[in-house]
């Protein structure tokens, strides 16, 4: 018999991280299809890419979504 309490335990949230990458893969995605169409628009979908794959979420400021896409 022991005087230790149990530990307290959680389930580990899995939809966060899923979501970010499908949004990453449909980021990449839309540059695909874009560089054959308008190699602007592809630029822009590019950024949100790479801001999203370097572990950064989606801002919602309008000034830090300006910043990010360059404009």
């Amino acid at each position: 018999m022991t005087n230790q309490r149990p530990g307290k335990t959680h389930r580990a949230a899995l939809g966060d991280s899923m979501q970010e990458m499908n949004l990453r893969n449909f980021f990449r995605s839309c540059n695909e299809i874009l560089l054959n169409v308008d190699t602007d628009a592809a630029y822009y979908f590019e950024q949100i890419q790479e801001h999203i794959e370097a572990g950064n979420s989606l801002p919602q400021d309008k000034r830090e979504i300006q910043r990010l896409l360059g404009i």
